[in-house]
């Protein structure tokens, strides 16, 4: 199953826009990656600063959808955005020793990150880190049981790319599991989010890291991002059967799931 019309998504402005500013598609494509080389070494510490330690609970909410298998049945998960490496680790740490991971991040930075860490805890035998692109996985047809990418798709520039590469890559079977920002439950809630979010959130990720840039930006990302209803269209236009999503936290995230069948 693919999706009845490849250009439906051709004019997205979301593709368009760095943040709140208006850009090109090159312009955006290289203003994210400057964002993500900067916080390399300090991503983490950016995830706790933007969710208040949340993203610990989400992402095990997302490899808890994921199942990684615990008996020695060979499994392949592909985690994409992920160049540090949680995700990876969380999910080998849960799946029986048959079990790889492979990272594929459009940022050596990033990669560079995870590398150091999967050597220095142990899960070099069990990962590859490759510097590739949502939109055009360096990778054949039907390659991996499971598709995995948390916190990164609202970044890439075509997102109805990438949904259909990650359909593309996946075996017939294969789960697909998206985390991602989201929109509050309640309007009352929303207003209250964006007043602490935009408010406090650039200044304390200045005073930690010396720059408020990459959090401005990051926290704009958020605002542009579909909402899950709109996202959950877009996921099943991509091939996906049996899509739902689920608000973690009032909504601040989203867990999307489906198969390719």
């Amino acid at each position: 199953m693919t999706s009845a019309d490849p250009d439906k998504y051709a004019d997205d402005s979301r593709a368009k826009h760095f943040g709140f500013k208006p850009v090109t598609e090159d312009e955006k494509t290289r203003l994210v990656y400057s964002v993500f080389e900067k916080v390399a070494d300090r991503y983490d510490l950016m995830n706790d600063l933007m969710t208040v330690g949340l993203h610990r609970a989400w992402k095990q909410a997302m490899v808890d959808k994921l199942g990684p298998p615990r008996n020695d049945r060979p499994w392949h998960l592909i985690d994409v955005a992920g160049g540090t490496g949680d995700i990876a680790f969380r999910a080998l740490d849960r799946a029986g020793a048959n079990a790889k991971v492979t990272v594929c991040d459009i940022n050596d930075h990033m990669l560079e990150v995870g590398r150091t860490r999967a050597q220095d805890q142990g899960y070099s035998d069990r990962t590859e880190f490759i510097c590739g692109d949502a939109e055009t996985l360096p990778f054949p047809d039907r390659h991996f049981d499971a598709y995995s990418i948390a916190l990164g798709i609202r970044n890439v520039t075509r997102m109805q790319n990438a949904l259909r590469d990650a359909y593309r890559v996946l075996k017939p079977g294969g789960r697909f599991v998206v985390l991602e920002m989201s929109h509050m439950v309640t309007p009352e809630l929303q207003q209250v989010y964006d007043f602490l979010s935009f408010n406090a959130i650039p200044p304390i990720g200045k005073a930690v890291t010396g720059d408020a840039g990459p959090y401005q930006y990051l926290i704009e990302s958020t605002r542009q991002f579909p909402k899950p209803d709109i996202f959950k269209t877009m996921i099943e236009d991509a091939g996906f059967e049996n899509v739902q999503y689920q608000s973690l936290s009032g909504g601040i995230v989203a867990l999307h799931w489906g198969w390719r069948i």
